[in-house]
């Protein structure tokens, strides 16, 4: 048991580690899976044997051949209690976390909320946001000094014009930020989310719910036992409580035996990300990546259809220009020979025999 427990622990240690430099689209929950994995990170990373050490990570893990610019920092446990904030503070909330600018709404902003991935209308439904749990963080991974030097495979993909279909092809292949730092360990959560057809206006009913809600689902008791994994909805008011597990068991149990299943299965709680435009800065055509990145985040087409999005971008003549219209009687005349049109009845009818 304890061998297999190692093995765990090692393996996601090294998918932490081999996460760093990766492409991440934003839009996407964090997770190892949705990491760009495209055979080796977009920023140079000195990993020969020279610059590389064991590195120790807690739990009694030694992963080799690690560059000496990735450093790995001893976490901690905290349970966190929000304020119901509005949603333009939350999303300011959470991207600080990830260490991102703006308020761009992350897949892991939607996914915590229970919202789609492509969450767009259903943001402008929200009243207000507020969250309760703990943060179990063991270790994190993450880059020690970067210059922002992109490997050359990455520059030369860079389209040196508006190419819809280049451009959503670098998009899907490299994403739209890299990985400097990973966060392991685990976290359950509460996340409550108001709505604005909500009667609701006091903060502190819904501040109260969500803490008597916690309180149950943090507590070592019979009750909680049974609905550890069961989501909350008041469809009257329009407030939804969403429950938020990661790392650990995904058994029910109580939320004492949960802490002890995190060592042996630890797993990505948070990402520290950098912006890919901020380090295209000189090359050309990243005017272009950087304008279809942040079109691309703020309404967050379909990946697969990300270039018929883009195509629409392109200046358009949608109607006749002045000039290229023949006028005078015998352009009637003319157009009157071959089409006409009789639109009185149920049908359109077309006649385009001369």
């Amino acid at each position: 048991m304890e061998s297999s427990q190692s093995v765990s622990r090692f393996e996601a240690a090294q998918k932490a580690i081999n996460s760093i430099g990766l492409g991440f689209d934003i839009t996407l929950d964090i997770n190892f899976d949705n990491c760009k994995s495209i055979g080796s990170p977009l920023i140079f990373i000195n990993n020969d044997e020279q610059h590389c050490r064991h590195l120790e990570i807690p739990g009694g893990v030694t992963i080799p051949n690690v560059p000496n610019s990735i450093k790995c920092v001893r976490g901690e446990s905290i349970r966190i209690h929000s304020e119901v904030l509005t949603l333009h503070q939350m999303l300011e909330h959470f991207n600080h976390e990830m260490r991102l600018v703006g308020e761009t709404a992350s897949g892991h902003f939607c996914a915590s909320f229970g919202l789609s991935g492509r969450c767009i209308k259903e943001l402008a439904s929200i009243k207000s946001l507020a969250y309760d749990g703990w943060f179990i963080k063991r270790y994190a991974v993450e880059l020690e000094r970067y210059h922002g030097e992109l490997h050359d495979y990455v520059k030369e993909a860079v389209p040196s014009s508006w190419d819809p279909e280049a451009l959503a092809r670098f998009i899907e292949r490299f994403g739209t930020h890299v990985i400097a730092g990973v966060s392991m360990g685990g976290k359950d959560v509460l996340y409550v989310r108001q709505e604005h057809t909500s009667d609701i206006n006091d903060p502190a009913s819904i501040l109260k719910l969500l803490k008597e809600t916690a309180s149950m689902k943090f507590k070592d008791s019979a009750d909680n036992h049974g609905s550890a994994s069961e989501d909350f909805s008041n469809k009257k008011e329009n407030i939804f409580m969403i429950h938020r597990k990661r790392g650990g068991s995904s058994k029910k149990m109580y939320h004492s035996e949960w802490l002890d299943t995190i060592d042996p299965q630890p797993d990505v709680i948070s990402m520290h990300l950098l912006p890919l435009t901020s380090l295209l800065l000189g090359i050309r055509g990243s005017g272009f990546v950087s304008h279809a990145i942040n079109l691309y985040l703020r309404y967050k087409p379909p990946i697969d259809d990300l270039h018929q999005f883009f195509e629409f971008q392109l200046p358009r003549n949608w109607a006749p220009i002045l000039s290229e219209i023949r006028l005078g009687s015998y352009w009637k005349h003319q157009m009157n020979t071959w089409l006409q049109f009789s639109i009185f009845g149920p049908k359109l009818y077309i006649n385009t025999i001369p």
